[in-house]
């Protein structure tokens, strides 16, 4: 399987329009791939939060448009990060997008977990509440969103649900990307899956960010890492090997703690 990630920057000169179409010919620039992966909120960036209300969309606003033509263009499965989401009826969400290579959607999910400590994000935006997976021929992929990499419990849920590799994308701060490298590691061995995280360069809203997207194998081998600005990385990988490294060191049919009870006949 040959999987790309997109590392962007995020810049404030730069109109969403503009970026958006940029981001479009990128995505089209990997035909070839089977999957593509967009870091978060790359449309406003993740802490320019007074500009999720002035470019939240619906579901099937422009970028939900764009990255479905991107796919069907690219022939790929492209997560295509996340967008301010707004809800007729509801608030605003931080919601990731995925879409087959026919340009069809094959999933939304609503970040579970808020950054902001009752501020920005946590405050601006609606909590997720569903885990979220989706069957490509090859594997099947997780989602989560950035501050999701600090909450074992969902990676768990994932795999529980099925998730052979599992997708971050996220605008990760630099003064925390010694955690954003140890965390990702982190969740691949414990779930014994790939992951694929993504994040964006530059600077948001005169945050910098940390960049270094990476990806990692079922036993926490980095297979490759951008830098700090942008950058794609393309890597090719053995979606078997989840199933191999399961079977030699099987860890998680160990598990004692939070388990489903059994259910009675």
């Amino acid at each position: 399987m040959r999987a790309s990630v997109i590392q962007i920057a995020v810049n404030e000169d730069e109109s969403v329009e503009a970026r958006r179409r940029r981001v479009t010919a990128l995505v089209r620039e990997q035909a070839g791939s089977d999957l593509v992966v967009l870091p978060e909120l790359w449309t406003t960036g993740a802490f320019a939060y007074e500009e999720f209300g002035r470019e939240a969309e619906p579901l099937e606003g422009p970028t939900y448009e764009a990255m479905a033509k991107a796919a069907s263009d690219a022939g790929v499965w492209l997560h295509a990060g996340s967008i301010p989401e707004r809800d007729p009826d509801g608030p605003l969400y931080n919601t990731s997008l995925v879409f087959s290579p026919s340009g069809d959607l094959a999933a939304a999910y609503r970040k579970i977990h808020r950054f902001g400590f009752d501020k920005g994000e946590a405050v601006l935006m609606g909590a997720g509440a569903e885990l979220v997976t989706v069957r490509l021929p090859e594997t099947t992929l997780g989602l989560s969103t950035c501050y999701d990499l600090r909450f074992p419990e969902l990676f768990r849920g994932l795999v529980d649900a099925g998730a052979e590799t599992l997708v971050v994308s996220a605008g990760w701060p630099e003064r925390r990307r010694s955690h954003w490298t140890l965390l990702a590691q982190a969740r691949a061995v414990e779930n014994q899956s790939f992951l694929l995280a993504c994040a964006t360069a530059g600077t948001h809203a005169g945050v910098p960010q940390a960049g270094h997207s990476i990806v990692v194998d079922p036993w926490g081998e980095v297979l490759a890492q951008a830098g700090a600005g942008e950058e794609v990385l393309t890597v090719k990988f053995d979606p078997g090997k989840v199933a191999a490294t399961r079977e030699q060191f099987p860890a998680l049919k160990d598990r004692m703690l939070g388990l489903q009870p059994p259910r009675r006949p």
